[in-house]
């Protein structure tokens, strides 16, 4: 291949400028032009595309988000549209994409894969919801984000005896709420993954952590978790004469996505870019790559988007043994 290119699409997360400095120095190196898509798909749609060098690059490892920019495309699943994004890189001797993204993003890149265009995913999901891969850029970032908040919502919990609901992302993976749940030592996780249990229950658990003679109580809610945050609030708030502590709400929300991210995941973020860079450049399309054990291998689009990655429901067992 004599030039590739590189978006960023869906939700944004730490890691993502890791990836795109590592695609393009690997690439450069080997002699291949690099062209970064801005806007994701809509700007591939719309032909916001520029090349870009070694030092266009420069500095970026370290901060958050990412500078090509990111957008959703919904309309980008009609056939149509995507012609019109493969006739814009066709346009410029663009002979191959790279998507860093989420399982949205990457079926776009298997649907381009499908039509005969070139394309490699990297798996980038704050989530950790990615088929194939025990870990995507930005998740162990955002883990310490939430680690963090969980940490200092402690300290004033027991300063005033209160219990705290604390509300992460995850709209249909609970991985965010499990992991830091059981590294903060949560008194309860609540998963989409796992229904219930009943908002009785849940008052029950508030009052036997306070009969327990417990300074606090803390609950690791994931945002797609039914019936919700609000409904747990509002059912605690009804019974607050019975429970023990005084309740409050927190919904960390955006404040997960942003900020510098890690070693862990600078380092996962630039040795799976220069990995896709290399598998696309040597003729590799409709994979992605993934992070097996401590190796990258190349994993099928087609089996990573199908479901999601699954939560490992002994470690929610293993946290309520830790409760």
């Amino acid at each position: 291949m004599r030039a590739i290119a590189v978006l960023t699409s869906g939700g944004d997360g730490p890691g993502l400028n890791a990836v795109i400095r590592a695609i393009t120095r690997q690439a450069l190196k080997r002699g291949v032009d690099v062209f970064g898509v801005r806007w994701g798909y809509q700007g591939l749609v719309n032909g916001e595309i520029s090349q870009l060098s070694s030092r266009d690059v420069g500095g970026i490892m370290g901060a958050g988000g990412t500078f090509l920019g990111t957008a959703r495309c919904p309309e980008f699943k009609d056939p149509k549209v995507r012609r019109r994004a493969i006739r814009s890189m066709n346009q410029r001797g663009i002979e191959g994409l790279i998507v860093i993204g989420g399982n949205g993003s990457l079926t776009g890149a298997l649907a381009l894969h499908d039509m005969g265009f070139p394309t490699y995913g990297v798996p980038a999901s704050i989530d950790n919801d990615v088929g194939g891969t025990d870990r995507s850029v930005g998740v162990d970032t955002t883990l310490n984000t939430i680690l963090d908040a969980i940490d200092r919502i402690k300290d004033t919990a027991s300063s005033h005896q209160r219990a705290f609901l604390i509300e992460v992302m995850g709209r249909n993976c609970g991985y965010l709420a499990l992991a830091s749940g059981l590294a903060g030592g949560a008194e309860m996780i609540l998963v989409p993954e796992r229904s219930g249990p009943p908002v009785e229950k849940i008052a029950e658990e508030v009052v036997d952590a306070y009969v327990r003679g417990k300074r606090h109580c803390i609950m690791v809610i994931a945002e797609g978790w039914e019936p919700g945050t609000q409904a747990v609030a509002d059912y605690l708030a009804a019974h607050k004469e019975d429970l023990g502590f005084d309740v409050r709400v927190t919904v960390l929300g955006y404040v997960q996505r942003g900020g510098r991210p890690s070693v862990f995941d600078r380092l996962l973020a630039t040795r799976m870019g220069a990995f896709a860079a290399d598998r696309l450049i040597e003729g590799d399309s409709g994979n992605l790559v993934a992070l097996q054990g401590r190796k990258l291998v190349s994993f099928p689009l087609k089996e990573a988007v199908a479901e999601l990655r699954p939560l490992d429901l002994a470690l929610l067992d293993l946290a309520e043994t830790m409760d």
